[in-house]
């Protein structure tokens, strides 16, 4: 599994992420998308998706960054700081599923592997990052 137990709670707990794309001129896009977490990946899907500039700049260019994050009730790390997150850095593969994610969702979803994890504030006080093995 590549996210920790403390990690997979985290992402479990939300539904709302940020996916950047580069665009074909080369200018980052960064979309509001809706995420599943799988034990090695993640699957982003969303309405039509296959006709969305964040599919077409996923096929072009694989490579994107996921934000998930939020603030804290209560002071989780150093100064008194609530902010808290994980960003996922990897690639992406193309897949279509048998039934969508969720329904009014189209059946295409972006699988996003991780090959970075940065954490801030998620598993205590403080900032980590890690390369996966994927």
């Amino acid at each position: 599994m590549i996210f920790t137990d403390v990690e997979r709670a985290y992402l479990a707990a939300r539904d709302l992420a940020r996916l950047a794309t580069v665009g074909p001129g080369g200018a980052p896009y960064n979309h509001p998308v809706a995420f599943w977490v799988n034990p090695d990946s993640i699957d982003i899907g969303g309405p039509d998706l296959a006709a969305t500039r964040k599919f077409r700049n996923a096929v072009a260019e694989p490579r994107v960054s996921l934000v998930i994050d939020d603030t804290a009730p209560e002071p989780v790390g150093p100064g008194g700081q609530r902010g808290r997150g994980i960003e996922i850095r990897g690639t992406v593969e193309i897949i279509q599923l048998s039934e969508p994610l969720m329904q009014g969702f189209s059946r295409d979803v972006l699988r996003v592997h991780p090959r970075r994890i940065f954490s801030w504030n998620v598993a205590g006080p403080g900032a980590y990052g890690r390369d996966t093995a994927g």
